[in-house]
């Protein structure tokens, strides 16, 4: 569905589900050069098991319009601004990357509103390496390539995921480059980029959250490294939150290399007391 945030049109998919106010909603934020389908699984599943999905394109991304944020707080004010225009007063948060990141600054900022945070794939600082940061800006089929090549543990979904034999580094770039050229404006891939390397807010952002935190880590992941999110949990954990971490034996993108066992991981979290 469309919903209109500061005056455009944000595109969200509610896993072919209508939006049902008697229940609990889920919001689920992508990373850089991403959109919706990376969590095509996972939304449909909890759509079809009593929650209100919105897997969203960020602005600027896909089917969004607007200008793409220029840094997470940004795009935290526009997770904020959809839920006053639903009219929703608590929802859980799940971000990936970049989306973790949004999802853990609005939770600071929306207290008691978020009934869960579930990030997955996080690292904080999320620092993004000078040459890939300018090949994002001047070669972007280079930088796909190796974001691509440092986000994978394997070639082939499982039987469960997309299909089976699903190619994941090609399904990864076809993603890439669509989402890139979907908003021909602007870079969102240097954009996104940038958002990351600069925000310096997490430590802080994690101890104002009053909701129970899930961390899901890649064993192998070489983008954002477990141990940065394991840093990120104490943190959490020495402000007195709730707070739970699974380990995948997969790399940065869990959603597509293990969706079923992120799934079950994501309905651990949100089984958690709110």
């Amino acid at each position: 569905m469309q919903v209109s945030v500061h005056g455009h049109e944000l595109y969200a998919y509610t896993g072919g589900k209508p939006f049902n106010s008697a229940q609990p909603t889920i919001v689920l934020i992508h990373g850089v050069l991403n959109d919706h389908s990376v969590w095509a699984l996972q939304s449909r599943h909890l759509a079809n098991h009593g929650w209100n999905v919105l897997a969203i394109d960020l602005p600027g991304h896909s089917r969004s319009k607007g200008t793409a944020p220029a840094s997470v707080e940004e795009a935290a004010e526009a997770i904020i601004a959809l839920l006053a225009a639903l009219g929703i007063e608590r929802a859980a948060l799940a971000g990936h990357s970049w989306g973790s990141l949004i999802a853990l600054e609005a939770a600071s900022r929306l207290g008691t509103r978020v009934s869960h945070l579930i990030l997955i794939g996080t690292a904080a600082p999320m620092k993004v390496s000078p040459a890939l940061l300018e090949m994002s800006q001047n070669a972007p089929e280079k930088a796909m390539h190796l974001v691509n090549v440092f986000s994978r543990n394997t070639l082939a979904a499982p039987p469960s995921g997309l299909g089976p034999g699903t190619w994941v580094y090609g399904l990864g770039m076809a993603l890439n480059r669509r989402v890139l050229r979907s908003n021909p404006h602007e870079n969102v891939f240097h954009k996104g980029f940038t958002a990351c390397d600069r925000y310096s807010n997490a430590a802080t952002a994690i101890t104002q959250v009053k909701a129970p935190v899930l961390f899901i880590l890649g064993t192998h992941d070489q983008m954002t490294p477990a141990k940065s999110g394991q840093a990120l949990a104490r943190i959490a954990q020495d402000a007195g939150l709730s707070v739970r971490v699974e380990q995948l034996n997969v790399g940065h993108n869990l959603m597509t290399e293990a969706p079923e066992e992120t799934l079950k991981a994501i309905h651990a979290g949100l089984n958690a007391a709110a």
